[in-house]
């Protein structure tokens, strides 16, 4: 008989796999892993800040006049300003308190708009690498601290030209400032995660800022605002920022000691804003890398 023979088997042919690539579940992770592994990359938030100082020129004589010279630019463009809208009427040494408010609010919103750009200008270190994403926040809130650190030396050289001296209550201007510092970290954590969903509110800060400032004791003392009662009083005392550099202001410029009421006040609008500030950001932080 003819052997027949039989056709030859196709051979299998593996199933097709297909990737999705999905956010994770939002929400809360686990805080006790989380915040290790933050502090944990502490040398590294140092090292990214001080390479993007040395990136923007700061490490050369040039660049570090001009961390001195900015401020001090600033403050007299301020002072002329203040000058013509007071018609020269200003009280004892008002250009040490002046460059006082103006130097630690440019530090407050220095953190919000750097802050707010951080996830959307590391999006290839985002994609590239795990680690927790509120680190890029953190790094621009140094790098603002640091740019503010020459700006009291400013603030030094007029405060002793003006003849001024320091006591016990100056020590007051500490928690003063630990209050701004604390209250612009959780606002720069809100800004960070609304720029991922928003890409247009980097231009929209500025203006936020900067009639924020002309609210806040900057150019004008706060106690002196509080007693005219108007309605200006009324949208000064809702004001967050105003007793924190209020209290700024007294204890560093006059040695007073600020109202006890301002600093509590100071105290829970920080508190609460780093509070909400973070738990906004690592609820969001999971969905960036799909996002970016």
């Amino acid at each position: 008989m003819p052997e027949t023979i039989s056709p030859p088997r196709a051979a299998a042919v593996p199933p097709t796999e297909h990737h999705v690539f999905r956010s994770r579940r939002s929400g809360v992770p686990r805080l006790r892993t989380y915040f290790p592994e933050l502090w944990a990359r502490r040398e590294f938030v140092y090292e990214l800040a001080r390479c993007t100082l040395r990136g923007q020129n700061y490490t050369n004589v040039f660049g570090q006049l001009w961390l001195v010279l900015n401020p001090l630019l600033m403050g007299l463009v301020y002072f002329v300003l203040a000058d013509i809208l007071s018609n020269g009427q200003h009280p004892p040494n008002y250009f040490s308190m002046l460059l006082a408010g103006l130097f630690v609010y440019t530090f407050f919103a220095s953190m919000l708009s750097q802050s707010a750009g951080s996830i959307i200008g590391s999006s290839r270190l985002i994609l590239n690498s795990r680690l927790p994403r509120m680190v890029l926040p953190i790094t621009q809130m140094v790098i603002a601290f640091m740019r503010f650190l020459p700006c009291m030396l400013v603030f030094l050289v007029v405060h002793q030209l003006q003849h001024l001296h320091w006591g016990v209550a100056a020590l007051y201007a500490i928690p003063a400032f630990l209050e701004v510092l604390v209250f612009g970290a959780g606002l720069g954590l809100i800004c960070a995660t609304l720029q991922v969903y928003f890409r247009d509110f980097s231009n929209f800060l500025p203006y936020v800022t900067r009639i924020w400032m002309f609210m806040s004791p900057v150019l004008w003392e706060l106690q002196t605002q509080l007693d005219k009662h108007d309605l200006k009083a009324h949208v000064i005392a809702v004001n967050p920022l105003a007793p924190m550099i209020g209290s700024w202001g007294d204890a560093l410029v006059y040695n007073l000691r600020p109202e006890t009421s301002w600093l509590l006040e100071g105290a829970g609008w920080a508190v609460a804003a780093l509070v909400v500030g973070t738990l906004v950001f690592i609820r969001r932080e999971r969905e960036f890398s799909v996002r970016l």
